[in-house]
């Protein structure tokens, strides 16, 4: 009998946690329902940016000033 009880307490435990997620749960679709649409939306990731060639240019003529300068030092060490 003692078995018994303990089962008894236990599904009583759970009985009791299962009303609390179920009211936490009803509490959420609550929230997302008065949020409309924004809640169903899927995340959506930022636009791939885009660079002007000018820019490019820009970039790759400081890249190639850059790899110069160190072309010239490594020169200056060898000879």
């Amino acid at each position: 009998m003692d078995i018994l009880t303990a089962i008894k307490r236990e599904e009583r435990k759970l009985e009791k946690q299962l009303r609390k997620l179920n009211h936490q749960l009803s509490g959420m679709r609550a929230a997302a329902k008065a949020l409309g649409g924004s809640a169903g939306r899927e995340v959506v990731g930022a636009k791939k940016r885009v660079l002007s060639a000018a820019g490019r240019a820009v970039i790759v003529k400081a890249a190639k000033k850059r790899w110069a300068k160190v072309r010239k030092q490594a020169k200056k060490r060898t000879g």
